[in-house]
């Protein structure tokens, strides 16, 4: 039998082989024939939706909370003599931070992408203009809270 690259003829190649299914060709089912075939049956999805849990939520929450509040309350009643304000707020903004960066991450874990952004695994790449708008932003929020802090002193 010679190797060709044309389309099969599966008409003939199920006549060939009285053993076969009916309504299937090699490649699934026939058109005419699946209306029946599917009619009786229900698809089940087995995995569970892909949400975040409030056992997921509920330490991140807690960190971006207390995070905030030690970055703002130096900031907004200033600390009198002790002059540790300064190390306070950056503390804050340091675990406000790292509660923003644990978000993302359990976000990402089941499936959320950022706005403008392509979905994971999807081989597209994303368009710098976004990426670069993300990136001044960011900057622009670092530049403001650093500028902040060194205002107390």
């Amino acid at each position: 039998m010679a190797m060709e690259a044309g389309p099969h003829d599966t008409d003939r190649q199920r006549l060939d082989r009285p053993d076969a299914a009916p309504g299937l060709s090699p490649d699934g089912p026939d058109a005419s024939e699946e209306q029946d075939v599917l009619a009786g049956e229900v698809e089940v999805e087995l995995r569970p939706a892909r949400r975040l849990r409030l056992w997921q939520l509920a330490p991140i929450v807690i960190l971006a909370v207390a995070g905030s509040l030690m970055f703002g309350f130096p900031l907004a009643f200033g600390t009198g003599s002790s002059g540790s304000g300064p190390v306070v707020a950056m503390l804050g903004l340091l675990i406000g931070c790292c509660a923003a960066g644990w978000a993302v991450m359990a976000a990402r874990r089941v499936g959320h992408t950022w706005p403008g952004l392509p979905p994971r695994g999807s081989g597209e790449r994303p368009d710098w203009r976004v990426l670069l708008l993300y990136a001044a932003v960011c900057a622009l929020l670092v530049a403001l809270a650093v500028w902040r802090v060194a205002r107390l002193r």
